[in-house]
Order: structure tokens, then C-alpha cells, then sequence
């Protein structure tokens, strides 16, 4: 039964790997709420800024910059593909150096150009510019990852969909928040209209900046500590509860573990009485040493909390290990569905502002700009409830098939919804506006359900695992704006094309199977 005070309370946490078994929403003074708290929030600012050219484009930037519609398309693209790349890139590195990490050195990446948006003062600058920005949305795969190294399997869908949605919101806040900015500074300040939009990137810049010291100063790298010590902190708990498993230097791809004596001064009774370095470190917290929770323990076997660590073990990946990863169905699976979902999510974000605008002419840009971000900011309920309901099927089910249902379903839906939107081509408000935001829920609910189930596939890569995916939707991104591009201002044909594509995707690789053969750990 659901109690809301597990929304401020400490959590109660497993005692193998000290991840929460709930999230405390409420609590930023808690280390788990406070990793929680920065991983949305990073993601919220940096896609505030990655998206923070589209509500401006459609009159300002366009007219300042004497753009034509290929112009912005082509901006777009590039803002889609700088993303690609770094999300490729940042989930080894969440592997090799750890997701906060790799978080703060995107964030303080892709402020730079951010700042530099006053320097724009052509095309070419503009692609550049954006090509840069678009470091931001890299974002998307470190707070994932640190997200799943402090969140159980029980609640691991739920906390990496609000994440992800609340993130996903700064897409919906920046169609709002950058016209007023814009027209603050022009009307208020004086600025001209060049100069005006030019200095409203300052503000998500100042952000991006202050967010990455938060993380810096006040967040731990996991749930035990530092990473570079995550997997000895593993084996000492163990220990300390009695369990003489060696399990860090463990191969990952079979099913048993090599038994052998703890080493000098590891190994520590349940009575407490000699204190290993774990639990000498566990009495540091309140000098800010390491981070964990005053929690309750979970109550576990022997042989649970084996298999808890055997599946825990994230080491530096080799190439080989890479690219079985990346060429596993179950990849394929979550590349195409994420795809769909977060690739048609933002196609649609950067074109939906002049779809309405071209619709319903009198909204304005300030006008379709508000309604256009009702699309990104229905990710503050969308997203977290398709993670959040693959949790409580996956509780009352405790099948993997189950959660994988779920994505299909969310997928094919709202591709049945882009059709609708594309065929019917509304010019009646009400019409319109209420088909985009049920396409919207199933659309955003897919990015969530997909990150409910990653967390149980390859354990031991999760960071490579969720850069492919992320680059793979990414990708979706920039094939269907390209799609956008070659049919110009018919937008309504985009969209149907659009749908069909991701119906078609969600069912190809529904048979593929939730787990790897054999995978140790994830179930």
C-alpha cells in the first residue's frame, strides 16, 4: 500500500548495494533526494537550452537572421545530431568515470556555446552554434544512469521516468519562458529586437553553471561512496552481513561466483563489533565523507543478496563487451522503440510552435509558442507515469514481458495518434489541441516505460546501454525532422507519415525477447 510520507522520509534501502527502495521526492536534504532533485533539474536546464532557439525561430531569429524554412530545418538537424554524438560517447564514459561526473562535464560543455549565442550572425554560425548546443541533450544519459545507481529495482522505472519527464519539461518551459524573456528585455529594458534575444540565453547559461557546482559540491558519486571504489564497497557489505562471497573480481557473463575468504579486515559479524572500512566510512556521513542514508535495510537471504551483487558489478567496458551490447536484439528492441518515442517527441517540439502558427495564423509567436509548450510540458505527468505504471505491473506481474507490453502498447497508440493528427489536419483549436495532447501522453509515457525496462537488460553496462538507446532516439530525432524538412510547411502530411512509421517500428521487434540468454543479474 502507498504511503505518501515515503515521499520526505529516508528510504529503506538494500543492504547490498545501499540503492533506495523508494524515492524521496520531497527530501533534498536526504542524499537520495538530493541526487534525485539534481538529476531532473540538470536535464530540466539543459533542455531549456537546447531547445531554447525553436519558440524564437519562427518570427525573430528567422527575420534577424534572414532565414528560409531550410535554414531553421537544417538547424534543427544539427542541434539533433551534436546530441547524437555526445550521448554516444557519454555512456562508456558513465562506465569508465561515473554518471556525475560525465553529468557535469556535459553541462559545463554546453554552456559554453550557450553563452556564445550572441555571436550568431548568419546560417552557417546559427548550425554551428546549435551543433554545439546540442552537447546539452547528452545530458539525458548520465542522469539516467546515476538515477539507476541509487534507485532499486522496484522503483528504478518510476525514478528514471520523473527524471526524465520533469527533465523532458524544459523542452515545454523554453516555448514559454523564452518569449517573455525575449519580450522582457525588448519592451522592459529597451533592448532592440537583435540584441534582445540574443541576451536571453544568458539566463539558461547562468543556470547551466550554478546547476553543475550543485552537483559538484553537494551530490556523491553512488549510494557507498566514490566510484572508483563502488565495487569494494559491494564486497565489504557483503562481509558485514555475514556473506563470504568473492564477488568483485567476478566474471559477468556466467551464473556462479568463486567462494574464498574475505581478505585481512573485511569480514564483519553482524554483531558490529570489528568495523570494516565500509562501515567506519557509513559513520563518516555526517562529515560529508560519503553520502548514505540513515536507512532501513531491507531484509534479505544469503543467496539474495548474491545475486543482487553479481548483478551490480559495472567495471571500465572492454571493446568486445561494447559491441555485444550494442549488437543485441534486446538493444535493437529499446533503440527502436525509444526511437519512436523520444525521436518523434522532439521532431514534434521543433515544429509544432509553426505548425500552429501556420494553422491558426492570429495566435501569433508568442501565442503558438504557449500552446506549443502544453506539448513539452505534459512530460511532468506523461513521462512519469509510463515508468511509474510499468512498476506497478511489473510488482503485481514480476515479468519483464509485462513491462515490455507496455511499451509497445504506449507506441503503437501514439502513432495511431499522429495519424489521426495528419490525415484530419485540424484548423479548429479545440480539435487540435486535444489530439496533440493525446498523442502526447502515449508519445511521452514510451520514453518512460522504455527506461523502466532498460535498467533489467546488461546490468553490468548500463551506461553503454543507455548512450545507445539515448543516441538511438537521437537519431529518431534528426530522421524525422529530416522527414519535416523535404515536405516543408505541410506539416500535417509529416505527422501521418510520422505515425505510420512508428506503429510499423513497434511492431518489427515485438518478439524479441526482454532479457539476454543467460544475463546475470537484471531480473
Amino acid at each position: 500500500m502507498f504511503s505518501p510520507s515515503v515521499l520526505w522520509t529516508a528510504p529503506q534501502v538494500n543492504p547490498v548495494n545501499r540503492k533506495a527502495r523508494s524515492i524521496p521526492v520531497f527530501n533534498p536534504v536526504d542524499p537520495y533526494g538530493r541526487v534525485f532533485f539534481f538529476s531532473w533539474w540538470g536535464f530540466f536546464i539543459a533542455f531549456w537550452s537546447w531547445y531554447a532557439f525553436p519558440p524564437l525561430m519562427s518570427i525573430t531569429i528567422k527575420r534577424d537572421l534572414n532565414l528560409s524554412t531550410v535554414d531553421v530545418a537544417n538547424s534543427n538537424i544539427a542541434a539533433l545530431t551534436g546530441t547524437l554524438i555526445v550521448r554516444f560517447i557519454a555512456g562508456p564514459l558513465c562506465d569508465r568515470f561515473g554518471p556525475r561526473w560525465t553529468y557535469i562535464a556535459v553541462l559545463l560543455a554546453g554552456a559554453i556555446p550557450t553563452a556564445m549565442a550572441g555571436l550568431v550572425k548568419n546560417v552557417q554560425g546559427l548550425i554551428a552554434l546549435r551543433f554545439f548546443v546540442g552537447i546539452l541533450g547528452g545530458t539525458f544519459v548520465p542522469c539516467q544512469v546515476w538515477s539507476t545507481g541509487f534507485f532499486d529495482k522496484n522503483v528504478v522505472g518510476s525514478a528514471n521516468a520523473l527524471i526524465g519527464g520533469w527533465g523532458n519539461a524544459g523542452g515545454g518551459i523554453t516555448y514559454f519562458l523564452m518569449p517573455l524573456i525575449y519580450d522582457s528585455l525588448r519592451l522592459d529594458q529597451g533592448l532592440s529586437s537583435s540584441v534582445a534575444w540574443r541576451v536571453a540565453f544568458i539566463v539558461p547559461f547562468i543556470l547551466i553553471v550554478a546547476t553543475a557546482l550543485g552537483m559538484l559540491f553537494l551530490c556523491p558519486d553512488t549510494p557507498t561512496g566514490k566510484w572508483s571504489e563502488r565495487q569494494q564497497a559491494t564486497q565489504q557489505l557483503l562481509n558485514a552481513h555475514g556473506v563470504q562471497e568473492q564477488i568483485v573480481d567476478a566474471p559477468r557473463s556466467i551464473d556462479t561466483v568463486k567462494e574464498s575468504p574475505p581478505s585481512s579486515g573485511t569480514a564483519t559479524p553482524r554483531d558490529g563489533k570489528e568495523k570494516t572500512g565500509m562501515h567506519k566510512s557509513m559513520a563518516d556521513v555526517e562529515s560529508g565523507s560519503i553520502s548514505v542514508a540513515p536507512a532501513r535495510e531491507l531484509d534479505m537471504s544469503k543467496q539474495q543478496m548474491i545475486e543482487v551483487a553479481k548483478g551490480e558489478i559495472v567495471i571500465p567496458p572492454t571493446f568486445k563487451e561494447g559491441l555485444g551490447v550494442f549488437f543485441s536484439m534486446q538493444t535493437l528492441f529499446h533503440c527502436s522503440t525509444y526511437f519512436c518515442s523520444f525521436g518523434g517527441e522532439l521532431a514534434v517540439n521543433s515544429y509544432l510552435g509553426s505548425y500552429y502558427l501556420k494553422n491558426f495564423p492570429e495566435l501569433g509567436q508568442t501565442g503558438s509558442g504557449r500552446w506549443a509548450s502544453m506539448f513539452g510540458l505534459l512530460n511532468v505527468v506523461t513521462r512519469p507515469m509510463g515508468g511509474v505504471v510499468a512498476d506497478i505491473i511489473y510488482k503485481h506481474t514480476k515479468s519483464v514481458w509485462a513491462k515490455k507490453a507496455w511499451i509497445l502498447f504506449v507506441g503503437i497508440v501514439s502513432g495511431a495518434f499522429l495519424v489521426a493528427i495528419g490525415l484530419t489536419d485540424p484548423h479548429n483549436k479545440g480539435m487540435m489541441f486535444g489530439l496533440i495532447a493525446g498523442m502526447a501522453v502515449f508519445l511521452e509515457a514510451g520514453n518512460g516505460a522504455n527506461f523502466a525496462l532498460v535498467p533489467h537488460v546488461h546490468p553490468f553496462a548500463n551506461g553503454i546501454l543507455s548512450g545507445i538507446v539515448g543516441a538511438a532516439g537521437n537519431l529518431g530525432g534528426v530522421c524525422f525532422a529530416i522527414l519535416f524538412r523535404y515536405h516543408g510547411t505541410d506539416y500535417a502530411e509529416s505527422f501521418w507519415i510520422a505515425g505510420i512509421m512508428i506503429m510499423a517500428l513497434n511492431v518489427s521487434f515485438c518478439w524479441v525477447k526482454p532479457l539476454p540468454k543467460g544475463q546475470v543479474g537484471g531480473r
